[in-house]
């Protein structure tokens, strides 16, 4: 038994979830700020950074509680040191190096991002082991990459600029349709025509495992900006439909070329995007024709949780990656691997704490 508090603030959800030997999770608790940012189309960070503030300790208390756990029965305490939010990350770093130091446990830094692929091991149908291709698919970042051995990670590709949950949010906040983006135009997609609009499939047959959504965006908001100048009525389901159904089929065929380029027959789907139904169908249904097994972790474990930080902490901590007392930084640009994320085909450093390489 291995009982880690995980916690989680790195964007507008302030959460705080303990989990047993990596995968059993006997609490998870997230208060989200969605009511607070619609009212902006987006994440003010000041204001998230003042609501995590408000939210974590009777977060993290609720955790404890619906655990039925006290602080001398946990094991470590692990929090997300980014990518993020800077001032929404310093919250959550203060807090965890508190409590680790109050109760004199372990505190384990933890890559958000490789956080997200940990959700693929929670729960009774969760992965058992690597290896895995693992498709990231959030708000801010899209990456494949390898999942080798525990905790360590070959990166395979990585967007070059709009990330799937930028774009999906950014055409909604376009079309007027409100935030966050993604459940609202999966919800309109399902009432649409998919092949109404030929939208693009951007770098698709290129043979790279990179992605690039910004011009797809930007078909989007030219079609739409075109249509009002013809001032014809805007078919909202259907340009909802087919620019869902663009991403879907990047992000599958991607994905299934990584499996094929890797041999490695597991596919994991995480991050706040692989709670999207169309996407969820298509990778199922691929999925069962070609005989590979697919993860897909429940959607209360897509969107951004501290179970999945609790669940890589463990791991983390077998590794013999816990903090050696020095003080954790926020790192708000650290990428899938440990190096900072940049624009284009940029690497930085390591800095985080599983070891990776470029593929």
């Amino acid at each position: 038994m291995s009982l880690v508090l995980g916690l989680e603030t790195s964007c507008d959800e302030t959460s705080a979830a303990v989990v047993d030997a990596g995968r059993r999770v006997l609490s998870s608790i997230v208060a989200s700020q969605v009511a607070v940012h619609s009212l902006y189309g987006g994440v003010v960070p000041e204001l998230a950074s003042r609501r995590h503030l408000e939210a974590l300790l009777p977060v993290v208390d609720q955790a404890l509680r619906q655990a039925r756990v006290a602080a001398v029965d946990l094991d470590a305490v692990a929090v997300t040191v980014g990518p993020g939010l800077a001032g929404a990350l310093v919250v959550g770093l203060a807090a965890a190096s508190a409590l680790a130091m109050a109760w004199d446990r372990p505190l384990v830094p933890v890559n958000h991002l490789e956080a997200h692929v940990y959700a693929g091991f929670l729960g009774p149908n969760g992965a058992d082991a690597p290896p895995l291709v693992a498709l990231v698919v959030s708000g801010g970042h899209t990456s494949l990459a390898e999942l080798t051995s525990h905790v360590s990670f070959r990166l395979l590709g990585e967007t070059r600029d709009d990330a799937a949950g930028e774009a999906f949010d950014k055409v909604a906040r376009h079309l007027g349709l409100g935030y966050p983006g993604g459940p609202i135009i999966d919800k309109l997609a399902a009432e649409g025509d998919p092949e109404a609009v030929p939208f693009p499939r951007p770098l698709l047959d290129t043979g790279a495992l990179d992605f690039s959504f910004s011009g797809l965006k930007t078909a989007v908001l030219y079609y739409a900006r075109d249509a009002a100048r013809r001032g014809g009525a805007l078919n909202l389901p259907d340009v909802a439909a087919s620019f869902q159904a663009a991403v879907v089929d990047v992000l599958v065929e991607k994905a299934f070329q990584a499996v094929e380029r890797t041999g490695v027959r597991r596919l994991a789907v995480v991050g706040g995007v692989a709670a999207n139904r169309g996407l969820r169908r298509t990778l199922t249904a691929r999925a069962e024709a070609e005989g590979l097994d697919l993860v897909l972790p429940g959607p209360e474990f897509c969107t951004d949780n501290a179970a999945m930080v609790a669940g890589l902490g463990h791991f983390l901590l077998e590794a013999g990656a816990a903090g050696d007392g020095e003080p954790l930084r926020a790192c708000p640009s650290l990428a899938l691997g440990g190096g900072r994320r940049k624009r284009g085909r940029g690497r930085g450093e390591a800095a985080g704490p599983a070891r990776a390489e470029r593929a």
